[in-house]
């Protein structure tokens, strides 16, 4: 009996070194410098009838995913941007030089090839080569030849060899721009300018999270990647800018998880103006335009659960989930004993220096935020935990601020925003006690900001939607890091 075991890893290698020399040393260049192809061929002849010929010769070029030898035949599949497109390879229309040259081909070489388009007895669309042209030689096999990559960590960390091999990872790739599209055009609709901001920042403002440090030689100062880009918008307010949105990246230096990467693409608008329901209102549209963009309408399949969006979204306070949850009333009439015993009761942990509005967010972020599939506008959020909103109207404990829940995730936070800069002072100085008393996640002290503040900020409305959690969502991804093309991971050894 033979050994059916593959080569080890190394003769493979040397397999394929040995081959790159014997196509030099007949006068091949292995790395070409360009191929001229013709558009899209399934585009301009997929309605061929089977086993007839077009007459027209064509170029095209992709990547060698299969090859088939019988006798003085061999069949290729090329994979290019459009999909697969079968090679007819006869020897006497090759020619028998090149047609031996075969074995020294692999799989996952990137080739070019001319010839007529025919379609075989199967109706199965395909090019008469001609002619075939090396572009790379590759020196390195893909994953297995028709299963592709399949091991998880693998996937994540070689993510070119997850797009060469697996069609729904390319096909979520072009999902991804069409939602990126889909949610710019709604905001050029609607007036907004889109504009940059500093990624770069002294001060790290805009949320609650622990930033990543770098040093700035020239300037001999620390600087920060930005966790959001909030405050630079708000100052392009003050600057007369009434509508305007960002979509870019921000960093934060937390754990990671299947909710969370410390980059992430986010888009973050502001109204001037307006309030947070006027956010409600944008925030909505926004999640349809992509869920149209991403699966075609406003229904989906999440967690084997089917997500209609068309119907009334659900718009309910903090407490109110956290009541349902507790089975008992939940609010900020209690005590920080009595939600602490909540807390208790429910396995829900806690810091004892905790205010009530923190031990309420605590309460519902454990017991309530995975349960809510259904888009769900949270509003009633305290004061303690939302140190940039405006506070509320009627109630002076909370903020007008809601957070969009969706596929049991955080989506998008808005608030009616805070323009007054002596309660916007106050606000720092509380988030720099609680800092002092020894919390982590707390938002620093930016006193160019109130200085803009001071020059007067419109009434607005401000929202920031998390683009990979929506795509995450809207996909049924398991993870962020199916959705994010290079997610962190430690550096292999």
């Amino acid at each position: 009996m033979t050994d059916q075991r593959p080569p080890p890893a190394e003769d493979v290698l040397s397999a394929r070194r040995q081959k790159l020399e014997r196509l030099r040393a007949r006068g091949i260049e292995p790395f070409a410098l360009r191929f001229d192809r013709d558009a899209d061929i399934h585009e301009r002849y997929g309605s061929l009838a089977p086993a007839e010929s077009s007459g027209q010769v064509v170029r095209v070029s992709g990547r060698l995913m299969q090859i088939r030898h019988h006798g003085k035949l061999a069949f290729g599949v090329l994979r290019d941007g459009t999909g697969d497109i079968q090679l007819f390879l006869a020897e006497d229309t090759l020619g028998a030089d090149a047609f031996a040259g075969l074995e020294d081909l692999d799989l996952g070489d990137w080739l070019g090839a001319e010839g007529e388009v025919v379609t075989t007895k199967r109706g199965e669309l395909s090019v008469r080569a001609s002619s075939l042209t090396l572009l790379t030689k590759s020196l390195r096999p893909l994953p297995e030849k028709f299963h592709g990559l399949r091991d998880v960590e693998l996937r994540y960390r070689r993510r070119y060899l997850d797009l060469a091999t697996n069609q729904e990872v390319r096909d979520g790739v072009r999902a991804r721009a069409r939602l990126l599209a889909a949610l710019r055009r709604h905001l050029d609709q609607d007036g907004y300018v889109e504009v940059e901001t500093p990624m770069l920042q002294s001060v790290p403002g805009g949320g609650l999270a622990r930033p990543f440090t770098t040093h700035h030689e020239a300037l001999d100062i620390d600087m920060y990647l930005r966790i959001a880009p909030e405050l630079y918008l708000k100052r392009l307010l003050i600057g007369g800018l009434e509508r305007v949105y960002e979509i870019g990246r921000n960093f934060r230096n937390e754990g990671i998880s299947p909710k969370y990467n410390p980059e992430f693409t986010m888009l973050e608008a502001y109204l001037a103006f307006g309030s947070y329901e006027d956010m409600m209102v944008l925030v909505e549209g926004l999640v349809k335009a992509a869920a149209e963009a991403t699966n075609g309408g406003l229904s989906f399949t999440f967690r084997e659960r089917e997500v209609d969006l068309s119907r009334p979204w659900r718009r309910t306070t903090l407490a109110e989930l956290v009541s349902e949850a507790a089975g008992r009333e939940v609010s900020l009439d209690m005590t920080k004993q009595e939600l602490q015993k909540v807390a208790d009761e429910k396995g829900v942990g806690y810091d004892p220096d905790w205010g009530e509005g923190k031990l309420l967010l605590e309460l519902f972020e454990k017991l309530v935020e995975e349960a809510l599939i259904e888009p769900t506008f949270v509003i009633g959020f305290p004061r303690e935990v939302s140190p940039l909103a405006r506070t509320h109207r009627d109630d002076p404990r909370l903020t007008e601020h809601f957070d969009l829940i969706m596929g049991g995730v955080e989506i998008a936070p808005a608030y009616s925003e805070l323009t007054d800069p002596d309660e916007q002072k106050a606000r720092f100085d509380l988030q720099a006690e609680l800092k002092e008393g020894g919390a982590e996640e707390t938002h620093p002290y930016d006193q160019e900001f109130l200085v803009a503040l001071e020059h007067g900020m419109p009434p607005a409305g401000g929202m920031g939607l998390g683009i990979d959690r929506l795509f995450m969502v809207l996909t049924d991804a398991p993870s962020l890091r199916e959705v994010i093309l290079f997610p962190a991971m430690r550096p292999e050894e």
